[in-house]
């Protein structure tokens, strides 16, 4: 069986088929995930721009390709953290003027262009939500204490021709994500998780790949590559040219501009 096909298995399956759980293992796999990433001070990181160069794919091809900036901004967690956290605010601002903006927040997601400001359905920041709830880098940042997260160590692999230690995360809501950390840094380089196809009904599996970490401030890694695909052919790449930390960013930049026309939601 290929590592492909076992990753997207053990993704898959609930966390009560594993064959022996290793909490302990796992939370310490965790933890040295965390500290690989720059421990408490990656974990107070509460602002980020990323930009550079950003492309699209349908079934396996370039569709497109434009320069990116994404801005994100972090809410605290409370403590002790609550189930099922989202505190993050993202906006994406895409082409030469950065013209075309993205907008992503815990309660709504919307389209800000020229024309003006239109909210996008519920699926869409559901879609988003999910995404987010089984990044790692997000789990390490705001959700590594949470009530119900479980950690489990599922045994060392190769990947890529590197030896990998292999870590499933998931919380009480049944998510689950299957981590490859290197064995040497401890940093991810690969994360997978399967949902169900809202039309089909059928497993569709995510993976993310993260690649060039780098110290951006404080003793802080970040992926300054990432590669998204769905069953298991390329949707997206970013490659960043600058990364900043806590950089001092107006509140604005995550609020509908006020001067933009509210267009009809969408459909």
């Amino acid at each position: 069986m290929t590592f492909h096909r076992r990753a997207f298995l053990a993704a898959y399956l609930p966390l009560g088929l594993s064959a022996q759980l290793r909490p302990a293992e796992g939370r310490k796999l965790a933890q040295q995930a965390l500290a690989a990433l720059g421990g408490e001070a990656y974990r107070r990181m509460h602002h980020r721009v990323e930009s550079g160069r950003a492309y699209s794919f349908y079934h396996g091809r370039l569709s497109g390709l434009t320069r990116a900036t994404i801005s994100t901004f972090y809410d605290m967690a409370p403590e002790p953290a609550p189930a099922n956290f989202v505190g993050l605010h993202e906006r994406q601002a895409l082409g030469k003027d950065q013209d075309v903006v993205y907008l992503y927040t815990p309660s709504a997601a919307h389209e800000i262009t020229y024309r003006g400001a239109r909210l996008q359905t519920e699926e869409v920041l559901k879609r988003w939500k999910e995404s987010l709830l089984h990044n790692v880098l997000y789990i390490l940042h705001s959700r590594i204490d949470e009530p119900g997260i479980a950690y489990d160590a599922k045994g060392t692999d190769i990947y890529q021709n590197q030896p990998v230690d292999r870590l499933e995360i998931a919380d009480q809501e049944g998510r689950a994500v299957l981590v490859l950390l290197d064995a040497h840094t401890h940093l991810p380089v690969r994360q997978s998780w399967v949902r169900r196809d809202p039309l089909s009904g059928l497993p569709v599996e995510e993976v993310t790949l993260f690649a060039k970490f780098r110290d951006i401030g404080g003793g802080v890694q970040w992926p300054w590559v990432f590669r998204r695909e769905r069953n298991g052919e390329r949707i997206f790449e970013m490659f960043a040219d600058q990364v900043r930390l806590n950089p001092d960013l107006d509140g604005s930049l995550f609020r509908i501009p006020k001067n933009a026309k509210i267009l009809p939601p969408a459909k």
